[in-house]
């Protein structure tokens, strides 16, 4: 649980308590069809995904004949790795989940992978988005009689299926996609088949791979590269894949529109080893930092990435303004995931836990520091202050994106737009906030530049969902609309 982020303004400076000035990853799904251990690969691939949530993990499986459930709080290593726990996982298929809810708490009943028992047989499902009206959905079910379990928006789908008039299960889970709202990449299983399914304009990602024989789905290519699995293709927007001992069919039941994936994979969550939409995630991001470079030139010294996420960026931006690249903060790998902070004098050391400065490449220097993103701005000004302790002469902040002054309702945990560090001031009270000589974004179109789409953004046909920084939604808002919020995070 993180804390809530406190702007006082004191002479002219905004000042912020302690807070993880990152965004919150998703989710991360993963699927296997026909392989005699099947469990132990679903274990691996939420192993590579497990970037993508850290607070509950969860692995389905069937033998054709009965499903297996193992749900936990906390990380996949801590909970898959007894060789007595997969072995309860027995079966030819297994779909996984590693979870990150943006609200509500984190409980046994919210973990998926998600199972009920069908009219058609067995059924588990897990889910990678965000389902932008599934509180209207709710509503109507509940006042139909239905009975809900767990306060996911997983959970409406389930009833979705379960209620459909369609005869084939296949029928009867299109029947339901065909009334959510939102952005969406399941896995799902029955007894004998796995279901792909990616929302219309594919915000969330979902790619195939092969191993052995057998058909992987997954939410990155890092997890098909963890067990060895090659990469076929992306699940395209809008599809439905079906795969059953007979192969793969894929289904289009949604009309055709123009793909925008989300930004945000590219910018923070996908893994760097990891290629989305045909792109090198690590090279987008050092084009990133060149394309920043361009727009942004500063005299300095030495180019600082803020770790681990600023990396590739920054060798991007050293490479082109031509100066040196230096590790001047080091960070500590062995924080753990908990930590008391009892003391507002201990709360506002945190930075401190996480990064150390490196004296020797920063004492006497002018520097650039080079981060991924800036969501609240509460750990900025710390960083800042950290080397110039360290004995920094100037410090430039550069951002490797454009501001975000929008809220997202699609999977990703951004606070509402009031606590928005870039929604709340101009970039001259942000330079100041931080304790920087100078500050500077990347633009909305060196973003699509550096992921290679030629002439920038299109306003009239975005290719991604940019909403964060455009504030135009790419798919309708119901729940909000209706209730002045949108639903929960799978």
């Amino acid at each position: 649980m993180t804390e809530r982020q406190q702007f006082t303004l004191q002479d002219g400076v905004f000042e912020a308590t302690y807070d993880d000035d990152k965004l919150r990853e998703e989710c991360g799904v993963f699927g296997i069809f026909q392989h005699n251990e099947a469990a132990s690969l679903t274990a691996l691939g939420l192993h590579a995904l497990q970037h993508r949530g850290e607070e509950a993990c969860g692995i389905a499986a069937t033998d054709g004949e009965e499903f297996h459930l193992e749900r936990h709080l906390g990380l996949v290593g801590e909970n898959f790795h007894r060789r007595s726990v997969l072995e309860r996982l027995t079966g030819h298929a297994a779909i996984g989940h590693n979870r990150y809810s943006t609200t509500g708490d984190t409980i046994l009943r919210n973990v998926q992978p998600l199972f009920a028992e069908l009219s058609t047989g067995g059924f588990a499902i897990a889910h990678n988005g965000n389902l932008t009206n599934h509180r209207i959905l709710k509503n109507d079910l509940v006042a139909q009689g239905a009975i809900f379990q767990s306060t996911s928006d997983t959970e409406v789908v389930l009833h979705l299926v379960s209620r459909s008039r369609e005869k084939r299960l296949v029928d009867r889970f299109i029947d339901a996609l065909r009334q959510i709202e939102g952005a969406y990449a399941f896995v799902a299983l029955t007894d004998d088949m796995l279901i792909g399914a990616r929302d219309p304009v594919g915000i969330r990602p979902l790619v195939l791979g092969k191993l052995e024989g057998s058909y992987v789905l997954a939410s990155e290519t890092c997890a098909l590269d963890m067990i060895g699995a090659k990469f076929v293709r992306e699940i395209e927007n809008g599809e439905v894949v079906v795969i059953t001992r007979d192969g793969i069919e894929s289904l289009r039941p949604f009309e055709n529109k123009l793909a925008r994936p989300c930004v945000f994979e590219f910018i923070y969550f996908a893994r760097p080893d990891s290629i989305v939409g045909g792109h090198s995630v690590y090279e987008v991001r050092q084009n990133m930092g060149r394309q920043l470079a361009a727009e942004n030139p500063v005299d300095v010294d030495v180019i600082v990435p803020i770790p681990d996420s600023g990396v590739p960026a920054a060798l991007g931006y050293a490479e082109q303004a031509g100066v040196p690249f230096g590790f001047g903060i080091i960070r500590n790998h062995y924080i753990g995931r908990t930590f008391i902070q009892p003391e507002q004098r201990i709360r506002e050391l945190g930075v401190r836990r996480k990064h150390a400065a490196n004296a020797g490449v920063l004492r006497g220097k002018r520097i650039v520091l080079i981060d991924d993103s800036v969501v609240r701005g509460t750990t900025s000004r710390q960083i800042v202050q950290l080397v110039r302790d360290a004995g920094a002469l100037e410090v430039h902040m550069r951002i490797a994106s454009p501001p975000i002054i929008h809220s997202d309702y699609y999977g990703i945990d951004t606070p509402r737009e009031e606590d928005l560090f870039a929604a709340r001031y101009t970039l001259d009270q942000m330079c100041k906030s931080m304790g920087a000589d100078s500050l500077a974004f990347l633009s909305v179109d060196g973003i699509y530049r550096a992921i290679g789409i030629e002439g920038g953004r299109n306003a009239r046909a975005p290719q991604l969902s940019d909403h964060c920084f455009t504030g135009e939604y790419p798919t309708a808002l119901l729940d909000l609309e209706e209730f002045g919020k949108a639903g929960s995070c799978c």
